[in-house]
């Protein structure tokens, strides 16, 4: 009942006439006063301070009352009294063209920006799609947040997946310059030289390459100042292996569990799941606690798509005729929590899309996976879904952190979320590049637009 008590208040919210469009920034100031801040970097909150915003960048944070008066001269202020503001959610694993659809790609986004999550992390799609979402989400001509994407490479055999030819439109499955298939014969140097040139920031090394060629291609990636965000196994290379080749990050915390297999899957299509009794039932396995020490060693991020499990578990519950996935929502939990503990850098991300019911974010329910189930502290829940967000999507220099010279990128919440992560849904005001979208402004996402359908 409470569900369609706010979904009719924010429609009838999204009637009044300031809620049409979002305020565009300008050369002039604004000065987000008497704050609480939460600067996402896992230090305590900071009450009574002000954020001045100049361009769509932050140009001074400081004590309430004490910035320079010429600073401030000008400025329109906004009165944050009881108010709380912490970076903007990043949610580093999504896909949003596969196939593209460009209105349920802008719906969902929508939902996102307005539910406080200011960038995303696009793990390999239709890139032709994904990257015009990126420069219309860029120029504020759309309400979204900035996307940041990566090129898939893997080897010959995944290409023979639907997925492929859905997201490759009009070439040969393993042609095309965003999905490569790859093999010793393939020159990695133009290979991925093809790669930048469709606006991907980073490779996406996804499956069926041995050892040899997954660290081949993180090299070059790197040699040529892109970013690689691989699978934690990618079969049939070990995790281990895939570690070892130092890629700036690995999704899904489960698939590390393929480290304890005494015969490796052979084949990324072997769907088999993880064999959890040969994990330690204590939470600390020894083998697992092996791959966090090289890790860290290597700054390598993890992206646990933790919360996809735990809700598939919920799912099967009330389906058994459903295929399980790799890993239990529980074997996930325990991987995360001892990679915590072992202070790997996790970062937020999904890697699934909620339908028209849903009034938050989908990254929201990992936030709560970090903090109800792996049992973090709401400030190291923030730190993950913000700084090590920013520094998983290459953007640690421009955000994921309050602070002077990022981009203003920032959630006005009228709770605590470090007394309680979920006052996150508290939420007042997006604030992006400077621009505000307010929550009142929010129109929920419809079936229509989540509807399957062509582009």
């Amino acid at each position: 009942m409470i569900f369609k008590y706010v979904r009719a208040a924010c429609r009838l919210l999204c009637l009044l006439p300031f809620a049409v469009q979002a305020q565009s920034p300008s050369a002039d100031a604004t000065l987000y006063s008497d704050v609480t801040v939460i600067d996402g970097t896992g230090a305590s909150p900071r009450p009574q301070q002000d954020i001045l915003v100049r361009d769509g960048r932050i140009v001074a944070v400081g004590a309430h009352g004490m910035l320079p008066p010429e600073s401030i001269a000008n400025a329109r202020t906004v009165d944050l009294t009881d108010r709380f503001v912490m970076p903007g959610l990043i949610d580093s694993h999504v896909h949003m063209a596969t196939p593209p659809n460009r209105i349920q790609a802008e719906a969902t986004l929508r939902r996102n920006l307005y539910g406080g999550v200011t960038a995303v992390r696009d793990m390999a799609d239709d890139l032709r799609s994904v990257a015009e979402l990126a420069r219309a989400a860029q120029q504020a001509e759309i309400p979204a947040p900035d996307i940041y994407f990566a090129a898939i490479m893997a080897g010959r055999p995944f290409f023979a997946d639907p997925r492929v030819s859905a997201a490759s439109r009009g070439f040969e499955p393993g042609t095309a310059p965003w999905m490569q298939a790859i093999d010793d014969r393939t020159d990695l140097a133009t290979a991925i030289t093809l790669a930048k040139g469709t606006g991907a920031t980073a490779i996406k090394i996804y499956a069926d390459l041995p050892p040899h060629l997954v660290a081949a291609i993180t090299r070059e990636a790197h040699r040529q100042k892109m970013m690689v965000w691989a699978h934690s196994a990618v079969f049939p290379t070990r995790p281990a292996n895939v570690i070892a080749a130092a890629p700036d990050s690995v999704s899904h915390v489960c698939y590390l569990a393929y480290q304890r297999e005494p015969v490796m899957l052979a084949a990324y299509e072997d769907r088999t799941p993880v064999n959890e009794t040969l994990l330690s039932l204590d939470g600390e396995d020894p083998v697992i606690a092996r791959l966090y020490r090289d890790m860290i060693r290597r700054n390598v991020v993890l992206d646990a798509t933790g919360s996809l499990f735990v809700q598939f578990d919920a799912i099967r519950k009330a389906h058994p005729d459903r295929k399980p996935l790799r890993c239990t929502g529980p074997t996930v939990t325990r991987l995360t929590r001892q990679a915590w503990r072992a202070d790997v850098p996790i970062s937020t991300g999904t890697d699934h899309v909620s339908g028209e019911e849903a009034l938050w974010p989908d990254v929201h329910e990992e936030l709560f996976f970090l903090a109800r189930d792996v049992g973090m502290p709401p400030l190291d829940v923030i730190r993950s879904a913000t700084l090590i967000g920013a520094r998983a999507a290459g953007q640690e220099k421009d955000m994921g952190s309050i602070e002077t010279g990022k981009l203003a990128n920032f959630l006005v919440l009228a709770a605590d979320p470090s007394a309680d992560i979920a006052n996150i849904r508290s939420i007042e005001m997006t604030v992006k590049r400077g621009r505000e979208y307010r929550r009142q402004a929010y129109r929920p996402v419809t079936k229509e637009e989540m509807a399957d359908g062509p582009d």
